[in-house]
């Protein structure tokens, strides 16, 4: 029982800090949605822009419902961008726009950590979700005694959850070289302001942190459960 309250606590910090880091990306992504683009261009004009200045012409900029809902699809090889960025023509819409375009050049370069995520994600969606109860039901039929089925159900339990995990470490090199790839590019052709500049990196700076204390979260709780698994073990 105290097992289970140590992860739930443990959970609980880590929920907070992600509110924490999820309510300051929204902050400053509201701040820098009202610093107007002197260009005039839109999220969509932007990508395009990116796009065709890295000679990439096979991908399609298209508009997707809801908030904060922008990504590249490497499947159909669309930069989806929502409604708001699509639309809007200020610092907070360029970041993204070029943020999702960064992973477009990352995919026509064969970027290597993109392609092991790309790969990762089939097995991840199967395994993610039955991971967390097969380590809890392992443990149920006795895991921690190191014998038996339930040892062997647990095991494959933090196998699964250690895909999860992996998934969540190659995606932070890959998010912040598609954001290192759309400042930079922001930059070198002059497309913003110094101070448009400084809003779109910190706004990007801050999306990039939800992506870490995702990695976090999934390496702790790995932990914790090898530890439920292994701890009980002379």
């Amino acid at each position: 029982m105290s097992g289970m309250l140590g992860y739930y606590i443990l959970i609980g910090a880590i929920a907070l800090v992600s509110w924490l880091v999820s309510s300051q990306l929204k902050r400053k992504f509201a701040k820098y949605s009202k610093v107007q683009l002197r260009n005039g261009l839109s999220g969509r004009e932007i990508a395009e822009k990116m796009l065709a200045d890295n000679g990439i012409y096979d991908v399609e900029v298209i508009s997707t419902p809801g908030q904060l809902t922008d990504h590249y699809n490497p499947k159909n090889k669309t930069v989806n961008l929502s409604e708001s960025v699509y639309n809007q023509r200020n610092a907070a819409s360029a970041a993204v726009a070029a943020h999702e375009c960064g992973h477009a050049v990352q995919h026509a370069q064969a970027y290597s950590a993109l392609g092991m995520r790309s790969a990762l994600v089939p097995i991840v969606s199967v395994t993610s979700g039955m991971s967390q109860w097969l380590v809890i039901g392992g443990l149920v039929l006795g895991a921690a005694a190191g014998v038996g089925l339930g040892y062997w159900v647990a095991v494959a339990g933090l196998v699964f959850m250690g895909f999860a995990t992996l998934f969540s470490f190659i995606t932070l090199p890959v998010e912040y070289d598609a954001s290192n790839r759309a400042l930079a590019w922001l930059k070198n052709k002059n497309m913003v302001t110094p101070e448009e500049y400084k809003g779109s990196e910190d706004a990007l700076k801050w999306a990039a942190r939800t992506y870490l204390v995702a990695a976090i979260g999934a390496l702790a709780s790995l932990l914790y459960w090898a530890l439920q698994v292994f701890g009980g073990r002379d």
